[in-house]
């Protein structure tokens, strides 16, 4: 069996068991609403991947990662530094919706958690760019860089360097695309932000 088709194959086994995760806190408000986990979806090859919080409604609705308003303002940050979106892997710490959008909690990010460190693990990136203030802490506490945490407004449009089992690996946070909703003028910050990663294309 190829690369290829074992990351393909290693990437259907998380989620089938997130699927089947009925441990799972969020389990019961995503049966009865008709929800979709929400996996992750993108190149497995990808040398950038990126992490957001967690699906909201219409993520919860499709099944697909980023593809309500947050997911238009990221497709166009995409496109400033000359990336597609089928180019990146884009995934969520945790899998499935909380209610009403909610942050998720330190029990949700605790078991899901575990699935994203498998999807890193199995991609490989070069790059891992956070989006938002829970991946960042996730992020940097899991690759030994918690004594670099800080802020998001201290830490955005930064690239550190983190060791994991597969080699180097640069850490960029970013604000999260939702945040530019709310605050036209996180737009600008975010395009320069964004920049940084031309280099890894």
């Amino acid at each position: 069996m190829n690369d290829s088709n074992n990351r393909d194959n290693l990437l259907r086994q998380i989620r089938d068991e997130v699927v089947a995760l009925s441990e799972s806190p969020l389990y019961s408000y995503r049966t009865e609403n008709k929800y979709f986990p929400v996996i992750g979806e993108g190149s497995h090859q990808a040398k950038i991947m990126f992490i957001g919080e967690a699906p909201g409604r219409n993520e919860a609705k499709t099944g697909r990662t980023f593809c309500g308003s947050a997911g238009k303002i990221l497709d166009t940050l995409l496109g400033e530094v000359g990336l597609k979106r089928e180019e990146v892997y884009v995934t969520n710490i945790v899998k499935d919706r909380p209610q009403n959008n909610r942050d998720p909690l330190p029990e949700e990010i605790k078991i899901y958690g575990p699935f994203l460190e498998r999807q890193i693990a199995i991609i490989q990136p070069q790059v891992i760019a956070t989006l938002g203030r829970y991946s960042i802490v996730y992020i940097m506490e899991k690759l030994g860089l918690a004594d670099k945490l800080k802020p998001i407004s201290e830490l955005h449009g930064q690239e550190f360097v983190a060791e994991t089992e597969y080699g180097k690996v640069y850490i960029v946070p970013l604000y999260h695309p939702a945040a530019a909703i709310y605050n036209q003028g996180l737009i600008e910050t975010l395009k320069q932000d964004f920049k940084i990663l031309e280099k890894f294309k």
